[in-house]
């Protein structure tokens, strides 16, 4: 029982295969590319924004600010009183005129604070946003009722 170990087993040292096999580094690099690929795009953010916190911010309630309410059938009220649209410019126009009258700061101009339906469509609450540009309001604000969150 012998075993011949320093053989040559029939092949010259030159015969030998020295050359490095790629088809597992190929593999592995198409891997790490593919990766590369799905993740980069979800990393890289396009333009930098800082997100609103979800919580509400008590609102103050000041004599000059004005509360305008529009329903699901996008009836406007002007102080809870019925108003047709083409009004509200005017009316935002003299509420900023008897505040200057008054001497107020700009800190105490008169902000205008929308309850919008759930259901009105987009268009009626912008048509208020543009009246209150137009006429030189500074600050609007949405109303919202908080959300009810459980224990």
């Amino acid at each position: 029982m012998s075993m011949n170990v320093q053989g040559d087993g029939g092949q010259d040292e030159a015969e030998l295969n020295t050359t490095i096999n790629t088809t597992p580094l190929v593999d592995v690099m198409l891997v790490l590319l593919i990766i590369f690929l799905v993740t980069i795009p979800v990393i890289v953010k396009t333009v930098p924004v800082t997100l609103p916190n979800q919580r509400n911010i008590a609102t103050q309630t000041k004599p000059e600010n004005i509360v305008i309410a529009i329903d699901k059938d996008e009836n406007v009220y002007y102080n809870n009183q019925p108003i047709e649209s083409s009004e509200l410019r005017d009316r935002f126009i003299d509420a900023l005129r008897r505040a200057q009258a008054r001497g107020l700061s700009a800190e105490r101009m008169p902000e205008v604070h929308i309850r919008g339906d759930r259901n009105v469509r987009f268009e009626a609450v912008g048509r208020v946003i543009f009246a209150a540009q137009q006429a030189g309001i500074l600050k609007v604000g949405f109303l919202t009722e908080p959300r009810n969150e459980g224990p």
